[in-house]
Protein backbone atom coordinates (compact mmCIF):
# COMPACT_ATOMS: atom_id res chain seq x y z
CA UNK A 1 0.00 0.00 0.00
CA UNK A 2 1.41 3.14 -0.83
CA UNK A 3 2.41 5.93 1.92
CA UNK A 4 -0.61 7.57 2.90
CA UNK A 5 0.15 11.23 3.52
CA UNK A 6 0.48 13.68 1.14
CA UNK A 7 3.53 15.44 1.12
CA UNK A 8 3.32 19.25 0.58
CA UNK A 9 6.48 19.63 -0.56
CA UNK A 10 7.72 16.27 -1.88
CA UNK A 11 4.59 14.71 -3.71
CA UNK A 12 5.02 13.12 -7.06
CA UNK A 13 2.38 15.10 -8.23
CA UNK A 14 4.59 18.57 -8.65
CA UNK A 15 6.70 17.02 -11.28
CA UNK A 16 6.11 19.63 -14.37
CA UNK A 17 6.94 20.48 -17.83
CA UNK A 18 6.84 24.00 -19.47
CA UNK A 19 4.63 24.78 -22.27
CA UNK A 20 4.17 28.62 -23.42
CA UNK A 21 1.14 30.30 -22.40
CA UNK A 22 -0.96 33.23 -23.92
CA UNK A 23 -2.17 34.63 -20.76
CA UNK A 24 -1.44 35.18 -16.98
CA UNK A 25 -3.46 36.54 -14.15
CA UNK A 26 -2.25 39.30 -11.88
CA UNK A 27 -2.65 39.59 -8.15
CA UNK A 28 -5.94 41.20 -6.88
CA UNK A 29 -6.73 43.21 -3.93
CA UNK A 30 -9.39 42.81 -1.66
CA UNK A 31 -9.82 45.40 0.56
CA UNK A 32 -6.14 44.94 2.54
CA UNK A 33 -6.25 41.19 1.50
CA UNK A 34 -4.19 40.48 -1.69
CA UNK A 35 -4.52 37.11 -3.51
CA UNK A 36 -1.72 36.23 -5.51
CA UNK A 37 -3.55 34.04 -8.12
CA UNK A 38 -7.28 34.79 -8.33
CA UNK A 39 -8.14 31.04 -9.17
CA UNK A 40 -11.09 30.35 -6.19
CA UNK A 41 -12.33 27.05 -4.87
CA UNK A 42 -15.69 27.71 -5.23
CA UNK A 43 -18.44 27.56 -2.25
CA UNK A 44 -20.58 24.18 -2.70
CA UNK A 45 -23.06 23.05 -0.24
CA UNK A 46 -22.18 19.32 0.93
CA UNK A 47 -18.82 19.36 -1.15
CA UNK A 48 -16.40 21.87 -0.05
CA UNK A 49 -16.47 21.41 4.13
CA UNK A 50 -13.09 21.59 5.77
CA UNK A 51 -11.52 18.64 4.46
CA UNK A 52 -11.97 19.13 0.84
CA UNK A 53 -10.68 22.89 0.95
CA UNK A 54 -7.78 21.72 3.52
CA UNK A 55 -6.91 19.31 0.41
CA UNK A 56 -7.19 21.56 -1.94
CA UNK A 57 -5.11 23.99 -0.59
CA UNK A 58 -2.55 21.52 -0.38
CA UNK A 59 -2.34 20.87 -3.84
CA UNK A 60 -2.83 25.21 -4.21
CA UNK A 61 -5.35 27.28 -4.48
CA UNK A 62 -5.63 31.35 -4.58
CA UNK A 63 -8.63 31.59 -1.72
CA UNK A 64 -10.66 29.28 -0.38
CA UNK A 65 -14.49 29.71 0.33
CA UNK A 66 -16.54 27.83 2.50
CA UNK A 67 -20.06 25.87 2.25
CA UNK A 68 -23.26 28.34 2.18
CA UNK A 69 -23.94 29.12 5.80
CA UNK A 70 -27.42 30.44 6.44
CA UNK A 71 -27.13 33.49 8.93
CA UNK A 72 -29.79 32.55 10.96
CA UNK A 73 -28.15 29.15 11.84
CA UNK A 74 -25.16 30.65 12.00
CA UNK A 75 -26.54 32.92 14.71
CA UNK A 76 -27.87 29.89 16.61
CA UNK A 77 -24.63 28.58 16.09
CA UNK A 78 -26.14 25.00 14.51
CA UNK A 79 -23.60 22.16 15.20
CA UNK A 80 -23.80 22.11 11.13
CA UNK A 81 -23.02 25.60 10.52
CA UNK A 82 -20.37 25.73 13.43
CA UNK A 83 -18.90 22.54 11.39
CA UNK A 84 -19.29 24.67 8.04
CA UNK A 85 -17.78 27.70 9.77
CA UNK A 86 -14.89 25.47 10.77
CA UNK A 87 -11.37 25.89 8.98
CA UNK A 88 -7.51 24.73 9.09
CA UNK A 89 -5.08 27.25 9.63
CA UNK A 90 -3.48 26.43 6.32
CA UNK A 91 -6.70 27.91 4.31
CA UNK A 92 -5.87 31.47 6.00
CA UNK A 93 -7.23 33.71 4.69
CA UNK A 94 -10.56 32.20 4.20
CA UNK A 95 -13.77 33.86 3.03
CA UNK A 96 -16.86 32.95 5.15
CA UNK A 97 -19.93 32.71 2.70
CA UNK A 98 -23.30 33.26 4.17
CA UNK A 99 -26.87 33.28 2.91
CA UNK A 100 -29.98 35.46 4.36
CA UNK A 101 -32.60 37.66 3.76
CA UNK A 102 -32.52 39.48 6.68
CA UNK A 103 -30.04 42.44 6.60
CA UNK A 104 -29.70 42.20 10.73
CA UNK A 105 -28.99 38.34 10.73
CA UNK A 106 -27.04 38.92 7.97
CA UNK A 107 -24.95 41.84 9.72
CA UNK A 108 -24.84 39.38 12.98
CA UNK A 109 -23.50 36.41 11.46
CA UNK A 110 -21.17 38.09 9.47
CA UNK A 111 -19.63 39.87 12.79
CA UNK A 112 -19.86 36.54 14.35
CA UNK A 113 -17.32 35.38 11.80
CA UNK A 114 -15.02 37.97 11.27
CA UNK A 115 -14.78 38.23 15.41
CA UNK A 116 -14.03 34.28 14.71
CA UNK A 117 -11.05 35.23 12.50
CA UNK A 118 -12.34 35.04 8.95
CA UNK A 119 -10.37 37.39 6.24
CA UNK A 120 -13.27 38.43 4.07
CA UNK A 121 -17.40 37.82 4.55
CA UNK A 122 -18.63 36.37 0.76
CA UNK A 123 -22.82 37.21 0.04
CA UNK A 124 -24.16 34.49 -1.33
CA UNK A 125 -26.98 36.22 -4.19
CA UNK A 126 -26.49 33.25 -6.46
CA UNK A 127 -27.63 29.75 -5.25
CA UNK A 128 -30.28 28.60 -7.16
CA UNK A 129 -31.68 25.79 -4.85
CA UNK A 130 -35.46 26.17 -4.43
CA UNK A 131 -35.33 25.89 -0.71
CA UNK A 132 -33.04 28.94 -0.80
CA UNK A 133 -34.85 30.64 -2.81
CA UNK A 134 -38.14 29.91 -1.02
CA UNK A 135 -36.78 31.73 2.07
CA UNK A 136 -36.26 35.28 0.02
CA UNK A 137 -32.22 34.35 0.03
CA UNK A 138 -29.47 33.43 -2.97
CA UNK A 139 -30.66 33.78 -6.36
CA UNK A 140 -34.15 35.43 -5.05
CA UNK A 141 -32.05 38.50 -4.24
CA UNK A 142 -31.72 38.95 -8.21
CA UNK A 143 -35.30 40.06 -8.19
CA UNK A 144 -35.60 42.19 -4.85
CA UNK A 145 -32.77 44.53 -5.38
CA UNK A 146 -33.73 47.05 -2.95
CA UNK A 147 -33.43 43.79 -0.23
CA UNK A 148 -29.55 42.94 -1.73
CA UNK A 149 -28.91 46.52 -1.22
CA UNK A 150 -29.81 46.73 2.04
CA UNK A 151 -28.12 43.00 2.96
CA UNK A 152 -24.78 44.42 1.43
CA UNK A 153 -25.44 47.74 2.98
CA UNK A 154 -26.03 46.15 6.54
CA UNK A 155 -23.35 43.66 6.43
CA UNK A 156 -20.22 46.17 5.04
CA UNK A 157 -21.12 48.21 7.80
CA UNK A 158 -21.44 45.38 10.26
CA UNK A 159 -17.43 44.45 9.68
CA UNK A 160 -13.98 45.72 9.18
CA UNK A 161 -13.15 42.60 6.84
CA UNK A 162 -13.62 42.85 3.36
CA UNK A 163 -17.54 41.85 2.16
CA UNK A 164 -17.68 40.14 -1.55
CA UNK A 165 -20.93 39.25 -3.42
CA UNK A 166 -21.39 36.33 -5.75
CA UNK A 167 -24.43 36.65 -8.14
CA UNK A 168 -25.72 34.72 -11.41
CA UNK A 169 -26.69 37.03 -14.54
CA UNK A 170 -30.14 37.44 -13.25
CA UNK A 171 -33.24 35.45 -12.55
CA UNK A 172 -33.74 34.47 -15.97
CA UNK A 173 -32.64 35.72 -19.53
CA UNK A 174 -35.59 38.79 -19.15
CA UNK A 175 -33.81 40.39 -16.15
CA UNK A 176 -30.49 39.76 -16.82
CA UNK A 177 -29.33 42.81 -14.09
CA UNK A 178 -25.96 41.05 -12.84
CA UNK A 179 -24.07 44.58 -14.23
CA UNK A 180 -26.47 46.58 -12.06
CA UNK A 181 -26.38 44.77 -8.84
CA UNK A 182 -22.68 44.76 -8.96
CA UNK A 183 -22.84 48.77 -9.75
CA UNK A 184 -24.95 48.68 -6.20
CA UNK A 185 -22.38 46.44 -4.60
CA UNK A 186 -19.40 48.56 -5.54
CA UNK A 187 -20.80 51.67 -4.29
CA UNK A 188 -22.06 49.88 -0.59
CA UNK A 189 -18.50 49.07 -0.51
CA UNK A 190 -17.96 46.01 -1.09
CA UNK A 191 -14.67 44.71 -2.80
CA UNK A 192 -15.69 42.10 -5.55
CA UNK A 193 -17.72 41.05 -7.52
CA UNK A 194 -18.33 36.73 -8.36
CA UNK A 195 -20.49 36.29 -11.43
CA UNK A 196 -21.62 32.61 -12.39
CA UNK A 197 -22.83 32.99 -15.76
CA UNK A 198 -26.13 31.46 -15.50
CA UNK A 199 -29.33 32.51 -14.33
CA UNK A 200 -31.40 31.35 -11.33
CA UNK A 201 -33.74 29.59 -13.57
CA UNK A 202 -31.64 28.01 -15.52
CA UNK A 203 -30.45 26.26 -12.46
CA UNK A 204 -26.93 24.06 -13.60
CA UNK A 205 -28.73 23.66 -17.24
CA UNK A 206 -27.24 24.75 -20.37
CA UNK A 207 -23.58 26.06 -20.70
CA UNK A 208 -22.07 29.65 -18.65
CA UNK A 209 -22.37 32.51 -20.58
CA UNK A 210 -18.74 33.55 -19.81
CA UNK A 211 -18.61 36.33 -22.51
CA UNK A 212 -21.55 37.97 -20.26
CA UNK A 213 -19.95 38.34 -17.54
CA UNK A 214 -17.58 41.01 -19.46
CA UNK A 215 -20.59 43.58 -18.93
CA UNK A 216 -20.56 43.07 -14.91
CA UNK A 217 -16.90 43.59 -15.24
CA UNK A 218 -17.53 47.05 -17.20
CA UNK A 219 -19.97 48.05 -14.90
CA UNK A 220 -17.95 48.45 -12.23
CA UNK A 221 -13.95 49.33 -10.77
CA UNK A 222 -13.84 46.10 -8.29
CA UNK A 223 -12.16 42.68 -9.45
CA UNK A 224 -14.79 40.38 -11.15
CA UNK A 225 -13.95 36.57 -10.66
CA UNK A 226 -15.42 34.50 -13.99
CA UNK A 227 -17.52 31.00 -12.45
CA UNK A 228 -19.69 28.61 -14.02
CA UNK A 229 -18.31 25.47 -16.13
CA UNK A 230 -14.66 25.88 -15.45
CA UNK A 231 -13.19 22.60 -15.97
CA UNK A 232 -10.15 22.33 -17.39
CA UNK A 233 -6.89 24.68 -18.04
CA UNK A 234 -8.13 25.45 -21.44
CA UNK A 235 -11.94 26.23 -19.70
CA UNK A 236 -10.10 28.86 -17.65
CA UNK A 237 -8.26 30.50 -20.36
CA UNK A 238 -11.45 30.43 -22.71
CA UNK A 239 -13.68 32.32 -19.97
CA UNK A 240 -11.05 34.82 -18.93
CA UNK A 241 -10.25 35.43 -22.79
CA UNK A 242 -14.47 36.02 -22.92
CA UNK A 243 -15.39 37.40 -19.92
CA UNK A 244 -12.22 39.78 -19.17
CA UNK A 245 -12.58 38.92 -15.73
CA UNK A 246 -9.76 39.26 -13.25
CA UNK A 247 -9.63 35.26 -12.60
CA UNK A 248 -11.56 32.40 -12.29
CA UNK A 249 -13.62 30.33 -9.32
CA UNK A 250 -13.92 26.79 -10.18
CA UNK A 251 -16.57 24.47 -8.45
CA UNK A 252 -18.14 21.22 -10.19
CA UNK A 253 -14.63 20.84 -11.88
CA UNK A 254 -12.79 20.31 -9.19
CA UNK A 255 -15.11 16.65 -8.21
CA UNK A 256 -12.74 14.38 -7.41
CA UNK A 257 -9.66 16.48 -8.38
CA UNK A 258 -8.75 18.27 -5.64
CA UNK A 259 -5.48 18.83 -7.81
CA UNK A 260 -7.35 20.88 -10.62
CA UNK A 261 -7.30 24.48 -9.07
CA UNK A 262 -3.34 24.19 -8.66
CA UNK A 263 -2.84 22.88 -12.48
CA UNK A 264 -5.00 25.79 -13.95
CA UNK A 265 -2.88 28.28 -10.79
CA UNK A 266 0.36 26.94 -12.87
CA UNK A 267 -0.93 27.00 -16.06
CA UNK A 268 -1.85 30.73 -15.88
CA UNK A 269 1.01 32.01 -14.05
CA UNK A 270 4.04 31.03 -16.31
CA UNK A 271 2.29 28.01 -18.91
CA UNK A 272 3.51 24.99 -16.89
CA UNK A 273 1.15 22.33 -17.16
CA UNK A 274 0.94 20.03 -14.10
CA UNK A 275 -0.01 16.41 -15.03
CA UNK A 276 -2.71 14.54 -13.17
CA UNK A 277 -1.55 12.64 -9.73
CA UNK A 278 -0.19 9.46 -10.73
CA UNK A 279 -2.96 6.44 -9.33
CA UNK A 280 -0.85 6.14 -6.59
CA UNK A 281 -0.89 9.54 -5.43
CA UNK A 282 -4.28 10.14 -5.91
CA UNK A 283 -4.91 6.67 -3.97
CA UNK A 284 -3.35 8.49 -0.90
CA UNK A 285 -5.43 12.03 -1.04
CA UNK A 286 -8.46 9.86 -1.15
CA UNK A 287 -7.18 8.09 1.99
CA UNK A 288 -6.09 11.60 3.68
CA UNK A 289 -9.41 12.74 2.54
CA UNK A 290 -11.40 9.80 3.91
CA UNK A 291 -9.55 9.89 7.57
CA UNK A 292 -10.06 13.89 7.53
CA UNK A 293 -13.78 13.49 6.81
CA UNK A 294 -14.00 10.93 9.41
CA UNK A 295 -12.01 13.04 12.00
CA UNK A 296 -14.45 16.27 11.53
CA UNK A 297 -17.59 14.35 11.33
CA UNK A 298 -18.79 11.55 13.55
CA UNK A 299 -18.15 8.23 11.82
CA UNK A 300 -21.94 7.96 10.73
CA UNK A 301 -21.83 10.96 9.13
CA UNK A 302 -18.19 11.00 7.80
CA UNK A 303 -18.90 7.44 5.70
CA UNK A 304 -22.61 8.70 4.50
CA UNK A 305 -20.72 12.26 3.74
CA UNK A 306 -17.21 9.97 1.78
CA UNK A 307 -19.03 8.32 -0.54
CA UNK A 308 -19.72 10.85 -3.17
CA UNK A 309 -15.95 11.98 -2.79
CA UNK A 310 -15.27 8.30 -3.43
CA UNK A 311 -17.47 8.19 -6.34
CA UNK A 312 -16.12 11.06 -8.33
CA UNK A 313 -12.65 10.26 -7.64
CA UNK A 314 -13.14 6.17 -8.92
CA UNK A 315 -15.44 7.48 -11.98
CA UNK A 316 -14.36 6.37 -15.25
CA UNK A 317 -11.82 3.59 -13.59
CA UNK A 318 -12.20 -0.37 -14.57
CA UNK A 319 -15.13 -1.65 -12.55
CA UNK A 320 -15.68 1.55 -10.72
CA UNK A 321 -19.62 1.16 -11.33
CA UNK A 322 -19.17 -2.05 -9.26
CA UNK A 323 -17.54 -1.09 -7.02
CA UNK A 324 -18.89 2.31 -6.21
CA UNK A 325 -22.50 0.01 -5.67
CA UNK A 326 -20.60 -1.89 -3.23
CA UNK A 327 -19.02 0.66 -1.20
CA UNK A 328 -22.00 2.70 -1.14
CA UNK A 329 -24.28 -0.28 1.25
CA UNK A 330 -21.24 -0.03 3.24
CA UNK A 331 -21.46 1.26 6.99
CA UNK A 332 -18.14 0.71 8.48
CA UNK A 333 -15.75 3.10 7.98
CA UNK A 334 -12.71 0.65 8.34
CA UNK A 335 -14.51 -1.62 5.73
CA UNK A 336 -14.94 0.94 3.53
CA UNK A 337 -11.47 1.34 3.20
CA UNK A 338 -10.69 -1.83 3.29
CA UNK A 339 -12.40 -2.07 0.06
CA UNK A 340 -10.56 0.85 -1.07
CA UNK A 341 -7.40 -1.02 -0.75
CA UNK A 342 -8.69 -4.17 -3.28
CA UNK A 343 -9.88 -1.52 -5.68
CA UNK A 344 -6.77 0.53 -6.08
CA UNK A 345 -4.01 -1.73 -5.66
CA UNK A 346 -4.41 -4.07 -8.55
CA UNK A 347 -4.94 -0.92 -10.67
CA UNK A 348 -1.71 0.56 -8.93
CA UNK A 349 0.35 -2.46 -9.48
CA UNK A 350 -0.54 -2.12 -13.50
CA UNK A 351 2.41 0.67 -13.83
CA UNK A 352 -0.65 2.59 -15.68
CA UNK A 353 -1.68 6.10 -15.69
CA UNK A 354 -5.46 7.05 -14.45
CA UNK A 355 -6.00 8.56 -18.06
CA UNK A 356 -5.08 5.18 -19.62
CA UNK A 357 -6.76 3.18 -17.68
CA UNK A 358 -9.83 5.30 -17.75
CA UNK A 359 -9.42 4.77 -22.20
CA UNK A 360 -9.26 1.32 -21.25
CA UNK A 361 -12.05 0.66 -19.12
Amino acid sequence: MPSLPISVKGCLFFRQFHIQTMRTLAPIAIGPITIAMPVVLAPMTGVTDMPFRTLVRRYGCGLNVTEMIASAAMIRETRQSLQKAAWHPLEEPVSMQLAGCSPTEMAEAAKLNADRGAAIIDINMGCPVKKVVNGDAGSALMRDLPLAASLIKATVEAVDVPVTVKMRMGWDHASLNAPELAHIAEDLGAKLITVHGRTRCQMYKGSADWAFVRSVKEAVKLPVIVNGDICSIEDADTALEQSGADGVMIGRGAYGRPWLISQVMAWLTDGTRLPDPTLAEQYAAIIEHYHAMLDHYDSYTGVNMARKHIGWYTKGLPGSAEFRHSVNQEPDARTVLDMLARFYEPLIATGLHPAELRRAA
